[in-house]
């Protein structure tokens, strides 16, 4: 018995001198690692933060570098004790490829996603179109976009195809053009029905006089004479004055001896002689 206790010890104490140095020295390592790798994770925080100025995207690529150095960091102190590490490398690629592939919809859209924070071309607040779909965006997250309509609905867009689609954004630029087609009779005086709309256009502060704001007679159609009302106004007035200049035409219109006409249509009858 005493004689096994010995064997035992010796063993121990062979290991202890053979392997101790690397323990040490692989505990050493993987204490000062954890310790930088905590002051890098900080310092790119704070960087994320003032760049991006989203704390959604801040927290996930900060999380993400942490968790990144750490892997590299374990493998490299299972590599100082003497374990293989090819064949986890091996392993751990084999399994981010098979992740990667029964996720490429949602990486797809986490990529967009990102790109959408860092570029910023929609931010929450903004009125845009995409998809198909319109409203207020409400909510930017990593993986969709979330709009608001004017009649409540809620809208969820994944940041994938948003990202590589077509995408306006009406409230990017301060001015908006706001666009209307009036129509007159043919019997109307034109130039009376001109001076009214300009003077309509001329007398609200709302519009922006030095935008290249145009009244013209724009068509000969079927039934009326039409003309193209566009007047540049400040984008957070665009509604408001989109709903006023409706009545306000029309009744400038009215009071300038101008109608607005019907459609018409002469329909011709011929009765067959017997």
């Amino acid at each position: 018995m005493f004689e096994d206790v010995e064997k035992y010890s010796e063993q121990i104490l062979q290991y202890a001198v053979e392997y101790g140095g690397q323990a040490l020295m692989a505990l050493l390592v993987l204490i000062v690692g954890l310790w930088v790798i905590a002051r890098i994770s900080k310092v790119a925080g704070a960087a994320f933060a003032k760049g991006l100025k989203d704390d959604t995207l801040t927290t996930f690529l900060t999380g993400a570098i942490e968790i990144l150095l750490k892997v590299l960091l374990v493998i490299s102190v299972a590599s100082m004790v003497g374990i293989e590490t090819t064949s986890f490398i091996a392993v751990l690629g084999a399994a981010g490829l098979a992740v990667g592939m029964a996720l490429q919809g949602s990486l797809s859209n986490f990529a967009g996603g990102v790109m959408l924070l860092i570029f910023r071309p929609i931010r929450v607040g903004d009125y845009v179109e995409a998809q198909g779909e319109s409203g207020t965006v409400i909510e930017m997250g990593i993986f969709v976009t979330v709009l608001e309509t004017f009649d409540k609905r809620i809208i969820i867009i994944p940041n994938g195809p948003l990202s590589n689609g077509n995408l306006t954004n009406y409230t990017k630029s301060p001015t908006r053009a706001v666009e209307v087609t009036f129509g007159i009779s043919y019997d109307d005086d034109m130039k009376a029905a001109r001076d009214a709309l300009l003077a309509l256009l001329n007398s609200d502060e709302r519009v922006l006089k030095e935008e290249g704001n145009v009244v013209a007679v724009s068509e000969l159609g079927d039934s009326s004479v039409n003309i193209f009302y566009r007047a540049f106004v400040k984008t957070d007035d665009y509604w408001a004055y989109y709903f006023d200049i409706h009545e306000q035409g029309k009744l400038a219109l009215e009071k300038a001896g101008c109608t607005i006409p019907f459609p018409q249509r002469d329909v011709h009858l011929y009765s067959e002689q017997a």
